[in-house]
């Protein structure tokens, strides 16, 4: 119990000072309006309340990530609570906060837009593919696995399930973004929270006290896989995730003050971060031991641990409110990627989205796609997902350390985060199957040896670029 509540202790003590540090670093400029004041266009661009915006981030941001992910994660024992923790202050959290600050500053702007801005053309034109391959990537996910447990829960099959919320996220992505969203996201948002807590008070009633073990460092992994660069892979929403900066921007273009922006941004990845933290608890502490969790993860997949979990504490009914509460959250996110989808390919296409005409001409192909791309292996989907979500956030954490730089502000703050998960992507795609296989030595090599040449050009680039904007003009 003492680890949890210290943890979560350091979360909330992340967001109201170093959460204030970095709000203080970047600026943020009251006096100034918000493309959601200049720009209303009453579908993409609607002026909301702070707090129906975060509720509604959260949902956005939280998918299956922060449950599915820690569960897993809690193969590897306490450890993966540290991540959780260091890695939501100090880079999701940071992650979160620039990718929809900078997206207000351009016009709530997509993140390819704000990439290009900061890193150059290139980066934009790459951005555009790689973040639209990802977003469908998430939208394929987040329909497999809630169509799994309802089909748990219900007589209906798999298939059944996977059309019901293809056709939800189909009317959810092109309708004005506060008739469903806005307005439903915020009761949602309430009820996950909700079973979250509930969760964990039934947890401390019942005769399985939440982990108080201490603290390791140990790989504790019943099947041996490294904690180095897997764990990192592993556990993204809820501690760093590149899919949030596709959804920021659609807070951003909401949002009517940049000084909402640290409780918005940067207090929602705190939240998921919260809910990261009950599940690798519950996992380290409803089972006897990582084996005993592997074995449930071996026959159903993390579904089947919520399942267990969420029967097993709170019975039947509780049981089925709690899952139908995680069903939620992948439903939640599903449909906001394919809309952040949508505005990507509109804004390279330059096709103006207020006529639902135009909103559908992009919408139904790309709803085609999204649905070929289920029927394939949910294993494999799930690991490129893996990897791309990553290897997203590592691109826009380099984005908002270069804004720093050329501005001559702190760019460490986003340096050092963009630094470590640059050598986490590489390491894994030099070492993983789905990318080239090698062995565990040398894909470390090559991940610090790229690593240290990015970090090397970076400086060299943009600390020049930040003293020819200092010099004087002759």
């Amino acid at each position: 119990m003492s680890w949890f509540l210290l943890a979560v202790g350091l979360l909330l003590a992340g967001y109201f000072f170093y959460g204030k540090f970095v709000e203080k670093v970047f600026g943020p400029r009251p006096e100034q309006a918000t493309p959601a004041v200049t720009m209303a266009d009453g579908v993409d661009y609607v002026p909301m309340s702070d707090k129906k915006i975060y509720l509604v981030q959260l949902l956005n941001i939280a998918g299956v990530g922060p449950i599915f992910g820690p569960i897993l994660g809690a193969l590897y024992g306490p450890v993966a609570m540290l991540w959780i923790v260091f890695g939501c202050i100090f880079a999701g959290a940071v992650h979160d906060y620039f990718s929809g600050m900078l997206s207000v500053r351009a016009k709530g702007a997509s993140v390819p837009v704000v990439v290009g801005e900061h890193l150059g053309s290139a980066a934009k034109h790459f951005m555009n593919l790689f973040a639209v391959l990802l977003l469908m990537l998430v939208g394929v996910v987040f329909v497999l696995s809630p169509a799994g447990l309802l089909a748990n829960l219900t007589s209906s099959s798999v298939v059944y399930w996977i059309l019901a919320i293809f056709a939800y996220y189909i009317l959810a992505t092109i309708v004005p973004i506060d008739k469903i969203i806005g307005r439903l996201y915020p009761l949602f948002g309430a009820l996950l929270l909700f079973m979250s807590v509930g969760l964990v008070a039934a947890m401390l009633l019942s005769d399985k006290p939440l982990y108080s073990a201490g603290i390791s460092l140990a790989n504790l992994h019943p099947s041996e896989l490294p904690l180095w660069p897997l764990l990192f892979i592993t556990i993204a929403c809820g501690a760093v995730s590149g899919f949030h900066a596709t959804q920021s921007p659609l807070m951003a273009r909401c949002m009517q003050n940049e000084k909402s922006g640290r409780f918005i941004f940067y207090g929602a990845m705190i939240g998921e971060g919260v809910i990261a933290l009950i599940w690798c608890t519950l996992g380290l502490s409803f089972y006897d031991s990582p084996t005993a969790l592997n074995a449930t993860l071996a026959h159903g997949g993390p579904a089947a641990v919520v399942h267990e979990v969420s029967i097993g504490l709170l019975g039947q009914v509780g049981g089925i409110l709690a899952i139908l509460g995680v069903v939620i959250l992948p439903i939640t996110s599903g449909d906001t990627a394919f809309r952040s989808a949508r505005l990507i390919i509109a804004e390279f296409l330059k096709m103006p989205q207020k006529p639902i005409a135009k909103r559908l001409l992009i919408a139904v192909p790309m709803f085609v796609v999204g649905y070929l791309i289920s029927k394939a292996d949910f294993g494999v989907i799930w690991r490129y997902f893996g990897w791309a979500n990553q290897t997203t956030a590592v691109i826009m954490l380099w984005a908002a350390a270069a804004y720093l730089a050329k501005e001559d502000k702190l760019h460490w703050i986003c340096t050092l985060p963009a630094v470590f998960m640059t050598a986490v992507c590489i390491t894994y795609l030099a070492n993983a199957p789905i990318g080239f296989g090698l062995a565990m030595l040398p894909s470390s090599l090559i991940g610090v040896a790229a690593t240290l040449a990015i970090t090397v050009l970076f400086l060299l680039k943009y600390r020049s670029g930040a003293l020819a904007a200092k010099a004087p003009a002759p």
